[in-house]
């Protein structure tokens, strides 16, 4: 009887502070990277048992939407503005991952991160970022270094050319937030280049 009395007592203890310290825990855990890591490393390890390549599939993950169409930049040109909040719903200057559709290719694609740079009702319009180091100089790319967006902390491009419709339900996880000064890099060349506002 004590023991179990004590027992009952741990666990109301436990509790409180689960309770207590959890949510603070939890954000500790976002901003460190940890939880975007083992999100990236479980979706690479499925995309990787379902396909055979990390990442690729030969289409979207069934039931949720694709990151399909895309148009040129200047054609879905706005004002643009920093207002990234991880609040569940994506706002520019976040970087979010969805499956993004080969342009070559539309059967297959990649999830891939991209640069929310606006809004059209649930729909987002977003940039595709890249670690590839051939984007590096390319008039088409603006490299914005290196985020929690990438696991393995590679510098990275944003392709400006090309706007990617992201329905908002299609958006797998929240990746990370870019840096202000980064993000009105971004804005400056959508502005001088693409008529953005």
């Amino acid at each position: 009887m004590l023991v179990a009395g004590t027992w009952k007592k741990l666990g109301i203890q436990l509790g409180r502070l689960a309770a207590q310290q959890g949510p603070k825990l939890y954000k500790q855990l976002q901003q460190s990277g940890a939880l975007d890591k083992a999100r990236t490393a479980i979706g690479n390890a499925a995309g990787t048992a379902a396909t055979g390549t990390a990442g690729t599939t030969r289409g979207p993950v069934p039931g949720r939407p694709v990151a399909s169409r895309t148009a040129p930049t200047a054609h879905r040109a706005r004002r643009i503005s920093y207002s990234p909040d991880l609040d569940g719903r994506a706002d520019p200057g976040e970087v979010v991952w969805t499956w993004v559709a080969y342009e070559e290719d539309a059967s297959q694609g990649k999830d891939r991160p991209v640069l929310v740079v606006g809004r059209d009702g649930n729909t987002l319009l977003g940039l595709m970022l890249s670690s590839n180091t051939d984007r590096d100089g390319h008039p088409d790319w603006v490299g914005v270094g290196s985020g929690r967006w990438d696991p393995e902390g590679r510098p990275s491009w944003v392709r400006l050319d090309r706007v990617i419709d992201v329905p908002e339900d299609g958006i797998r996880r929240e990746g990370a937030i870019l840096a202000q000064s980064r993000f009105e890099q971004v804005a400056a060349r959508l502005r001088s280049d693409y008529s953005w506002q």
